[in-house]
């Protein structure tokens, strides 16, 4: 596929990104620190004087969502109560008093969070805020005696992920329910800064992840699956960075489900059918005029974590197998680290590069989401 701008060419990658979204990414590091400071500052600690939860609801829809995703991810299989995200206007009828809801808007102007965050109050829930100071939802927090935390944008809701996940982690590791000590946050922290560094805009792309990553995507339909429930959240991150960085369409999975049921488009049109003449004949498909042809097909991504359930990893090996003897391209990533945090944070820094890269190869502005804007704009 031909690209429009060379991500090679330092003039050109600033004039391809007006809104400035590398840079943005590259504030990970400085977001993880940050956020720790703040949420320590709110009195956030004071949580665990009232004891453990029945469960966490976190509140909140895209970029802000995400978090309540990572904070599951990071809790872990072993979280002695569950933790699920609301992404809509309605609580759950089984979310009450013993219940710790925790609002997450960027903005803090999101109309779902806030219905939300107004129903966590009337059933006498304990509640968590986190979103821009001044905003709406802060003047609930302060109506409902709530916690709030007070988040330092530093553009797009969707490039604010850690700013936003941090106090959520903050806030389960004052009720006892995760285990992310200040060291592991640093350690998470100076990953960041390593991938950034790695796959900053001066780096070529011989030798930068995420440029590389990118032009490997450019024109394929990536098909992204995690290898374990962790892997399967930064899969997810990934498909939704695909979209609205780049404009991009994906789809996300992950391991074992997705080989139950994506694993059999590797047979279909944009896989192993692709390019097939309706005869499905070789000698056709050999010698076939491919001048005008569409050459759009499958990519498959593997995100993979270093704890992988032993038949999980067979599914794995196996799947990239079939995908190749296919002709689809199987590209393997490898989560880095040893905590959970950390490990979910490198899959998800390469992926938030790389699909910043490939909007502005293809000639896209990587900040706007003018499609959502409009939408807003007639339902208002």
């Amino acid at each position: 596929m031909n690209l429009t701008v060379s991500l090679d060419d330092p003039a050109a990658l600033t004039a391809a990104d007006p809104g400035e979204m590398l840079r943005q990414v590259a504030s990970a590091a400085a977001q993880v620190r940050q956020a720790q400071l703040t949420a320590t500052e709110a009195g956030l600690a004071r949580l665990g004087d009232e004891g453990r939860p029945r469960a966490v609801v976190v509140a909140g829809m895209g970029g802000s969502g995400i978090s309540g995703d990572v904070l599951a991810a990071v809790c872990g299989v072993s979280c002695p109560v569950p933790v699920i995200t609301v992404r809509g206007h309605v609580l759950p009828g089984w979310v009450g008093v013993p219940d710790l809801v925790i609002a997450v808007s960027c903005s803090g102007e999101t109309e779902e969070t806030l219905a939300v965050a107004v129903e966590a109050i009337r059933r006498g829930c304990r509640l968590v805020c986190v979103g821009a100071p001044g905003s709406t939802l802060a003047g609930i927090a302060v109506q409902g005696r709530a916690v709030f935390i007070p988040v330092h944008s530093v553009g797009q809701p969707r490039a604010c992920l850690w700013g936003l996940t941090v106090p959520l982690l903050l806030a389960a590791r004052a009720t006892g329910l995760a285990d992310v000590p200040d060291a592991v946050l640093e350690a998470t922290a100076t990953r960041l800064e390593d991938i950034s560094h790695r796959c900053g805009p001066g780096r070529e792309t011989f030798v930068n992840p995420g440029k590389q990553l990118a032009t490997d995507l450019a024109g394929s339909i990536p098909m992204i699956w995690g290898t374990s429930p962790l892997a399967g959240v930064a899969a997810y991150r990934f498909a939704c960075q695909l979209n609205e960085n780049a404009d991009y369409p994906a789809v996300h999975g992950d391991l074992p489900e997705a080989v139950h049921n994506q694993i059999v488009a590797l047979d279909g049109f944009f896989g192993g059918l692709r390019g097939s003449s309706a005869s499905g004949s070789q000698e056709d498909d050999f010698f076939r005029d491919r001048a005008d042809e569409n050459d759009t097909g499958l990519h498959l991504i593997l995100l993979r974590d270093t704890e992988e359930h032993p038949q999980v990893a067979k599914r794995r090996e196996v799947s990239a197998a079939l995908a190749r003897d296919r002709g689809v391209p199987v590209t393997e990533l490898m989560a880095e680290g040893a905590h959970p945090l950390e490990r979910i944070a490198t899959l998800i820094a390469l992926a938030d590069y790389a699909t910043v890269y490939l909007a502005i190869a293809l000639g896209v502005d990587p900040t706007p989401v003018a499609a959502i804007q409009t939408l807003k704009a007639k339902i208002v």
